[in-house]
Order: structure tokens, then C-alpha cells, then sequence
């Protein structure tokens, strides 16, 4: 979504407010970062250049599972006991937009009363658009900002499990899968696709007369892990009960994720999965930018024409792709 930029900071001033872990600074940086006006990302990207040193020294968690599952909640338990324990922690969250109207609620603040109101804690909704995997176009960016303030955690709020999730896999460090009890079939497909990249399981809403219904899908899950290919980090996921309402099992949860940033960074992970992640992301530029160019008018105009000639068989839609290509690279001349 395109936004004015009539009363942007100057440069310097964002990159001092930031560094000074200014969250209203903060804010309006993540703002350019997912502004569509030229002159905004012109701005956040001299913005990032300078700041990359500042970044890179928290550790990113990504809070994943089922519509219902708890994740808001548990969010909110979760970030009041790194606050406690001295942690800054910035919680980046993603709420669905509408395809029909475009429109996202951005109600997280709302959900996470408490908090928001923790001066210790910086809360970003931010919309999905168009983009898949559970997370927006810019969320990497609003990682790098939220370092550069100083953030010791980032939790990732995605917008659910899907079959497109995964994406959130390549810009975190931890996956955290939030799980329920009595899900039935439907939570059986997750399980295929995504329960073999968690790094960690909690079981939630485990209190109450869920109590022993969590424990069973605690054992359930710890089975299922069993059977699973190790993971390339030499990790071995743990499944562990929470409750948020009760603050159970929230602690533990730390810690696990603790013993993998100790397990990783000594065998070299770490790093490494980190520098995957930046070839990743640069490939996902370059596709970007070449679906821009693919949506020029022109050739949006020439698509249709080649269309209409698949349409009547009388064209292969490879070679139409081809066709298309050749007049989206610049300075390519279109052929009489």
C-alpha cells in the first residue's frame, strides 16, 4: 500500500532515532520499508545500509499453528517473561488481508493489551497483502530495523499454517508450532509439512480438563518427531505443554529455545543458516523485480494477444513465455 511521504524523517535523524531505540522512529522506518513509493524505499534502503552493522545480534523466533491455536496469547505470555528477564523484545505481527477489499484489521495491539503497554516490548502489525508464506513482503527489513533498536528478541507472528507457511522457515532462526488438542483430520495434513521444520512444538491450552488431552498430544507429537529425518542443524525438536492463561510451561519454552541458539552457534548453524537466508532473499528480489517488469503495460498488452492465439491452439504457452521475455528485457526490440 503506497503512503505519503510528505513528513519523513531526514536519513540521519531516522538512523539516530533508531539506534537510540526510539519506537516511534522505529515505526515510521517500518512504514517506508513497506511503503510501494519509489522515494520511500529509496529512503529505508540508505537507511538499512547504514544501520547493517547494528544488526544481526538477536535471536529470530517465528510463532506459527493453527486460526484458534492460542498464538496472540501466547505471544503475550511469552513477552512478558523475556521482559522480566531484561530482554528487549520486538514482536512483528501479520494480519490476513482481505483479497476482496484489500483490507487488514491490524488488531494485534488490541489482542496483546498488556503488552503493548510494556515499555520493554515493541508490537507491529503489519498486513500480509499479497504475499504468501504467513508473512508480508517486508518483514526481513522490520527484522534488520528492530536489531538496529536494540532488540534482543523477535518473535514473528504468522498468519497461519497453510501450505504456503514454510516461507517464514527461511527468515527466522526458531520455528516455533503451536498445537491444540482434539484438532482432528485437518491438523493431520499439517503435520506432513510442517512439523518436520518446527524446531520446537508446544502444546497449548494444556489446563483445566485439557490437562490430560494435551499430555496425550504431547506424547503424540513426541512420536511423530521420532520418526522424522534429522534435521540438517543436528537439533532434536522437543514437544513441551503450555499454558499462557496459566504461564506453564512458557519458561521452558525459553529455555529450549535457549540450548538451540547455545547448540547451533557452536556447531556452526547458526551462521550458516543465516547466510542461506541472505541468498534467498536476494533471489527473491531479482524475482521480483522480473515480475515487475513482466507487468509493464506494453507487454501486459502483448500478453493478451498471445493469449487469445493459445486460446485457438495455435501457439504453445511456452513459446508465448518466451516471446514475453524477450520483449521484457530492456532494450529488446520487439520483432515485426
Amino acid at each position: 500500500m503506497a503512503r505519503s511521504s510528505r513528513t519523513v524523517l531526514p536519513v540521519s535523524e531516522l538512523c539516530r532515532g533508531i539506534l537510540a531505540g526510539k519506537r516511534a522512529v522505529l515505526a515510521k522506518a517500518i512504514t517506508l520499508a513497506e511503503s510501494t513509493l519509489q522515494k520511500d524505499q529509496q529512503i529505508i534502503e540508505k537507511v538499512l545500509k547504514k544501520l547493517l552493522p547494528h544488526t544481526g545480534q538477536s535471536i529470530r523466533i517465528a510463532v506459527t499453528g493453527v486460526p484458534g491455536v492460542g498464538k496472540s496469547t501466547f505471544i503475550e505470555t511469552f513477552g512478558e517473561l523475556l521482559a522480566l528477564e531484561g530482554k528487549r523484545v520486538g514482536v512483528l505481527t501479520v494480519d490476513p488481508t482481505s483479497q476482496k477489499t484489500k483490507g487488514s484489521i491490524l488488531g494485534d495491539k488490541t489482542r496483546m493489551e498488556r503488552l503493548s503497554r510494556n515499555p520493554h516490548v515493541f508490537i507491529r502489525p503489519s498486513p500480509s497483502g499479497l504475499a504468501l508464506g504467513g508473512v508480508s513482503y517486508h518483514t526481513r527489513e522490520a527484522i534488520l530495523l528492530c536489531e538496529a533498536a536494540g532488540f534482543d528478541v523477535i518473535l514473528i507472528e504468522t498468519v497461519g499454517v497453510g501450505q504456503s507457511e514454510t516461507i517464514v522457515r527461511g527468515i527466522v532462526d526458531f520455528f516455533l508450532l503451536l498445537m491444540i488438542t482434539g484438532a482432528g483430520d485437518e491438523l493431520q495434513g499439517i503435520k506432513k509439512g510442517i512439523m518436520e521444520m518446527a524446531d520446537g512444538i508446544a502444546i497449548t491450552k494444556a489446563d483445566g480438563t485439557n490437562i490430560n488431552p494435551a499430555k496425550q498430544a504431547q506424547a503424540d507429537a513426541m512420536q511423530a518427531l521420532h520418526f522424522q529425518t534429522p534435521s540438517l542443524s543436528g537439533w532434536k525438536p522437543k514437544v513441551l505443554a503450555t499454558s499462557s492463561l496459566e504461564n506453564k510451561g512458557i519458561a521452558e519454552v525459553w529455555r529450549m529455545i535457549q540450548e538451540f541458539q547455545q547448540h547451533t552457534t557452536n556447531n556452526g548453524y547458526l551462521n550458516s543458516n543465516r547466510q542461506w537466508q541472505q541468498a534467498q532473499w536476494l533471489d527473491e528480489i531479482v524475482e521480483g523485480y522480473y515480475r515487475e517488469m513482466l507487468n509493464q503495460p506494453f507487454i501486459q498488452k502483448e500478453k493478451k494477444q498471445l493469449l487469445k492465439k493459445i486460446l485457438n491452439n495455435s501457439l504453445l504457452p511456452a513459446d508465448a513465455a518466451k516471446q514475453l521475455w524477450g520483449y521484457a528485457i530492456p532494450g529488446k526490440k520487439k520483432k515485426n
